[in-house]
């Protein structure tokens, strides 16, 4: 009876044992079977804590033509508030029109506020001067700089707010990578057609870009800003699923880089990526680099002129440091690609402020719209096609034919790109 009491437990704790084994293989192949989509929302949801909303309407706006086409109208209808953040408002036609459609809808009764960053404000060749703001200011449009400059100013280059949100009547929401300036519009005589990506979103997830705007809003001006109507209903009807990331130095900095290498480390297939500034941190690099190495394919574009000088060089050594891994490169070569997108797996896509470079993940303030939406997806993707055909395939001749000086700038760039 002892020998068979042993025996049976010994067959009882196998049972057990194989059971647990073979739970955690399902658990293992599941995990690693599991789509790209699926993977990041349940980083978002489950690990971070993101809300992730699915009852939204998204409009991609390809260019400054149909953003601003599209968010003129909504000012127009808009009545109760307006909120706009922006890196900067160029002082120039588009940011006049936009103004005067602002002062109308202020006689109105309309609550207008206007958030520009102090730094972006400087660094353009048209910047909104005191008197400009006095006379926006008169008619009854609340602006304020973030961040005003002051001495040493040193300390100012960090952490900006390098968002472009607009929110009405918390409705509807625009969030990308497109500024207030003419040459989204007409492009600019030395480089030519400047293309840049926006969106369109209503449903709930405009509440939380509304959370965003007054946020910053209550830092910048000390004023509280709350009740239901900054945060009206939305139904729950049916739409598409999105996740806002916001990143602030402030809270959760590391959140916007975090999703973008889940995106990177969940792709089973293909990742597109548009970004003018590409200087990738190294966690980024690495990520690309492992994405190459499981047969995924990555295609990266960048664009052939820059409107800051140094930083085109840096941005080609990086490319072609990820060329010799594997990575598809494209140089865009009919103006400046100034979008900031990535597309993975045809399932998901990302729209908004952020480059792939250290300022926009580890410095300032910026804001991202991921779409978990085939079609949406499909849409970019059909983009990024057809702009290769104005691009040229980088290739170790491409890459030797630019002249010595250039390539070694391009390494001094990269070196020193956590600070650019």
């Amino acid at each position: 009876m002892a020998i068979f009491s042993v025996i049976m437990r010994n067959i009882k704790y196998n049972r057990t044992f194989l059971s647990v084994f073979l739970i955690c293989i399902v658990i293992t192949v599941s995990g690693q079977n599991i789509d790209s989509d699926s993977a990041v929302i349940r980083f978002l949801s489950d690990e971070q804590g993101i809300p992730i909303t699915k009852n939204n309407k998204v409009k991609l706006l390809n260019g400054g033509v149909e953003k601003f086409d599209d968010l003129f109208r909504s000012i127009e209808q808009a009545k109760h508030h307006i909120h706009l953040e922006y890196f900067n408002f160029r002082n120039d036609s588009i940011a006049g029109l936009l103004f005067k459609l602002l002062a109308n809808k202020a006689k109105q009764g309309v609550e207008i506020r206007a958030l520009y960053d102090a730094f972006g404000n400087c660094s353009n060749n048209m910047p909104l001067k005191k008197r400009h703001l006095d006379t926006i200011r008169k008619k009854n449009i609340q602006i304020f700089p973030f961040d005003p400059l002051c001495f040493p100013f040193v300390n100012h280059i960090f952490c900006r707010d390098h968002r472009k949100i607009a929110i009405i009547d918390g409705k509807t929401a625009y969030v990308g990578g497109i500024n207030v300036a003419d040459y989204y519009i007409e492009g600019l005589p030395k480089i030519g057609e400047w293309r840049d990506m926006h969106t369109r979103i209503e449903g709930s997830a405009v509440g939380y870009l509304q959370k965003i705007f007054l946020s910053i809003w209550d830092e910048v001006t000390g004023q509280e800003i709350d009740g239901n109507q900054y945060y009206p209903f939305h139904d729950d009807t049916a739409g598409k699923t999105v996740a806002i990331i916001d990143r602030n130095p402030k809270k959760l900095p590391g959140l916007l880089e975090q999703t973008y290498l889940k995106s990177i480390n969940s792709a089973k297939n293909i990742i597109r990526i548009i970004s003018p500034y590409f200087l990738p941190t190294p966690a980024i690099r690495k990520a690309l680099q492992k994405a190459v190495e499981k047969n995924v394919r990555v295609e990266i574009m960048i664009s052939a002129k820059l409107d800051i000088k140094f930083t085109p060089e840096g941005v080609f050594h990086a490319a072609y440091k990820l060329m010799k891994k594997g990575v598809d490169i494209y140089i865009y070569n009919n103006g400046i690609h100034h979008s900031k997108v990535m597309m993975v797996d045809d399932k998901f896509c990302t729209v908004g402020s952020a480059n792939l470079d250290y300022r926009s993940l580890r410095h300032d303030y910026e804001t991202n719209v991921f779409i978990f939406d085939e079609k949406i997806t499909a849409e970019l993707s059909s983009i990024f096609n057809a702009d290769k055909a104005n691009s040229t395939k980088m290739t170790p001749d491409v890459w030797t034919k630019r002249s010595l000086w250039k390539r070694f700038v391009g390494r001094i760039a990269n070196i020193l790109s956590p600070i650019l």
